[in-house]
């Protein structure tokens, strides 16, 4: 035990037995004092969690106190020291218990490219029109979903969005090739594609067909962007009335959130599953719905709900069953998901897989992504 405030059995021992006078007060002083700070930390722990008989690990003092509400008792108790963990007040928010669903799929669909290439689908998008769109993060342009039957979609390239025309108009020069990553729509019906390698954010005006780089300062978050490895950058974006969310995949993970009046980052955050309180987290997609972020965490193949405001993680959606099942599995030697595109509506999740070209297990000769739909648990 560290930092036990019980004093040693010889000195409890002191106080009945003969022993010279200085000792004796020496004993009884010490023992005053450690009742004394007890007592102090006993009325602030019960202070702030009086309705509990058990008070846990507090930020504030990094003690877990045990004490009772009933009838105080005179006798001392542990107090055991635990470390403050790193970034307290995110580690923190995700220990309060927030609730895990387990999703069960509702339906699946393979996506059958145009021809016969690799189709490593990074994004999934509904617009306000009802059309569903994804991005091949070998290069432009996006491509519709049309589904067809008998759990089969068909992706078709969509030239008129992010036309290499228009892109090579823009007043900036791209270094690296496209990996576009993340598709977004606003409430003006504004596009927006997010790029990798180079970190470009593009939109273009669905109505005018005007395509533009947004020109953002990065220089506030510029430290959590790796220095050399070029794939672990922009993965995901959403908007939220005039806020564009980005997420910072990896090395290290990390939420920005850009003014789209100013183009100033205006917060940066972190936020984790329940059962990964440390460690670097892996965000492969966002969304935008009813007022809240939703983030995939591909690693560990979930689904955050995420209050904006605060940052509290709302409630986890945990889909690793789905993305295992024998039918969808793939074959690869990762341990962790692959999932890289988010969509939520009022009754489903959708979730799309860059299976950057592998086979399935139940059908060796398939290397087509899959896009599979979750029932939201406790939906309207």
């Amino acid at each position: 035990m560290v930092g036990s405030i019980f004093p040693p059995p010889t000195l409890m021992q002191c106080v009945d037995t003969p022993c010279c006078p200085s000792r004796q007060r020496s004993v009884q002083k010490t023992l005053q004092s450690l009742a004394i700070a007890w007592v102090a930390l006993t009325a602030a722990g019960c202070a702030t969690h009086s309705h509990s008989p058990e008070l846990g690990p507090t930020p504030e003092t990094g003690l877990a106190l045990t004490a009772t509400t009933t009838s105080p008792s005179p006798a001392l108790s542990d107090v055991t020291p635990t470390p403050a963990p790193t970034r307290s007040s995110e580690i923190v928010a995700q220990d309060k218990s927030h609730v895990v669903h387990v999703l069960e799929a509702d339906d699946r669909w393979l996506l059958t490219p145009p021809a016969p290439i690799q189709m490593d689908t990074s994004s999934i998008l509904r617009l306000p029109d009802g059309t569903w769109l994804t991005v091949n993060d070998k290069g432009l342009p996006p491509y519709e979903i049309r589904f067809g039957s008998q759990s089969e979609a068909f992706l078709v390239p969509r030239p008129d969005l992010f036309p290499p025309e228009a892109i090579a108009d823009l007043n900036v020069a791209k270094e690296h090739r496209w990996d576009a990553e993340g598709l977004a729509v606003d409430h003006q019906g504004r596009l927006y594609l997010c790029d990798e390698p180079d970190r470009w954010i593009v939109r273009q005006d669905l109505s005018t067909g005007v395509v533009e780089h947004l020109d953002i300062d990065w220089s506030p978050v510029r430290h959590l962007f790796h220095p050399t490895d070029l794939n672990a950058s922009f993965e995901g974006i959403a908007v939220g009335g005039d806020v564009l969310y980005v997420a910072n995949e990896r090395s290290e993970g990390r939420i920005l959130a850009v003014n789209l009046s100013t183009l100033q980052v205006i917060d940066h955050f972190q936020v984790r599953p329940k059962g990964r309180p440390r460690g670097d987290v892996h965000y492969s997609a966002l969304c935008w719905y009813d007022d809240r972020l939703w983030v995939l965490c591909r690693r560990d193949q979930c689904i955050l709900e995420v209050d904006p405001e605060t940052h509290f993680v709302l409630a986890e959606y945990d889909y690793s069953n789905i993305e295992n099942a024998k039918e969808n599995a793939y074959l690869t030697g990762i341990h962790f998901g692959m999932a890289e595109g988010l969509f939520v509506d009022n009754t489903h999740f959708w979730v799309v897989i860059d299976n950057n070209g592998l086979r399935r297990r139940a059908a060796l000769s398939d290397r087509r992504p899959l896009l599979f739909r979750a029932l939201r648990p406790n939906h309207d």
